[in-house]
């Protein structure tokens, strides 16, 4: 077995904030600075993505929720079952393996399941996570837990949360295209936001946060404007 000095030793190594906090005074309170960032990034990063689904849902009319991506193949998701999918399988997650549970029920009441009633429902049980989130210290980052059959820390998992939504959100812009619909930023540019970034084209997001979106949502669309589509596919090949 190692002796407390050596383990204190390997600790030190593992973690060079630890090092950092013995230097001068100067130099702890950056080292308090930084700890205390650690994980800010997830919790920031959680907050755009939300407001980033919220998005991609508002360039949909109900009339096109249960449209799928080939009309006769069973196996693609509807915009519906995308909606269904990121309010319980989110909620899931959070309850589950981050131990985050914030009563969500999690999906409207089903006379209300219309693109306006998913967005108001994932708008107020996502913001109670992030709200959870905040208050959340490095340890509680760091612990190890389930996640299906084996062991990650909550680091982890919120970080593979996050691309799992990403990832579904790119099958939903793609049906976007396939409705024919407008597409506003979610990262970048779009072609309907004016093309390529070497084109400096702008991004142009739905609308400025949350709040915006709702509120605009509530009355019938406010999106911001888009400028005319290009003539002309955008691809970097020319």
């Amino acid at each position: 077995m190692a002796c407390p000095a050596i383990r204190s030793a390997g600790a030190s190594k593992l973690n060079p904030l630890s090092r950092l906090k013995r230097l001068t005074p100067e130099h702890s309170q950056l080292a308090r600075v930084v700890d205390g960032m650690t994980y800010d990034f997830l919790i920031d990063t959680y907050e755009t993505e939300r407001l980033k689904v919220l998005s991609a849902w508002s360039m949909f009319r109900d009339e096109d929720l249960k449209i799928r991506p080939h009309a006769t193949d069973q196996r693609g998701r509807n915009a519906r079952e995308h909606m269904v999918h990121q309010c319980v399988g989110e909620n899931l997650w959070f309850k589950n393996m981050l131990g985050i549970d914030v009563d969500a029920p999690p999906l409207p009441d089903d006379d209300d399941e219309t693109r306006l009633g998913f967005i108001e429902r994932y708008a107020t049980d996502s913001n109670k996570r992030l709200e959870e989130l905040k208050g959340r210290e490095d340890a509680w980052w760091q612990a190890v837990v389930s996640f299906f059959d084996t062991q990650r820390s909550r680091a982890w998992i919120m970080a593979r949360r996050i691309a799992h939504t990403a990832h579904h959100r790119g099958q939903q812009t793609t049906l976007l295209r396939i409705l024919n619909r407008d597409l506003h930023s979610t990262y970048g540019p779009t072609a309907d936001t004016g093309g390529l970034m070497q084109q400096e084209a702008p991004v142009i997001y739905a609308y400025r946060d949350a709040d915006a979106l709702l509120a605009g949502e509530r009355a019938g669309g406010r999106k911001t404007a888009l400028p005319p589509p290009p003539n002309h596919a955008v691809t970097e090949r020319g």
